[in-house]
């Protein structure tokens, strides 16, 4: 839940607050991304940020799986390190 107040405040949007977005293919998290992307220079590692600067992530459902395998979980950080949009094949055959 979210509210806004009537009363002047202070503070903006920052990354200490995010929506997520789990996305089931690979065709999911391209729509969301090319919808919601708006400052390409925040992008990294699925988070982006939108034309009012709210953070969001946009993640593969499957990837929580694949980190808590611990035989891959290391080549697949490493793998979405280097991503800005997550790529699902590439994190699968990491």
């Amino acid at each position: 839940m979210a509210m806004d107040s009537s009363l002047d405040n202070a503070f903006g949007f920052n990354e200490a607050v995010s929506l997520v977005v789990q996305c089931e293919t690979q065709d999911e998290i391209d729509y969301y991304w090319k919808k919601l992307s708006a400052v390409p220079e925040a992008e990294q590692c699925g988070w982006l940020k939108d034309q009012f600067g709210v953070s969001w992530q946009i993640v593969p459902a499957i990837l929580e799986k694949l980190i808590s395998d611990p035989t891959r979980s290391e080549q697949v950080v490493d793998a979405f390190m280097k991503m800005k949009k997550f790529d699902i094949e590439t994190l699968l055959n990491a």
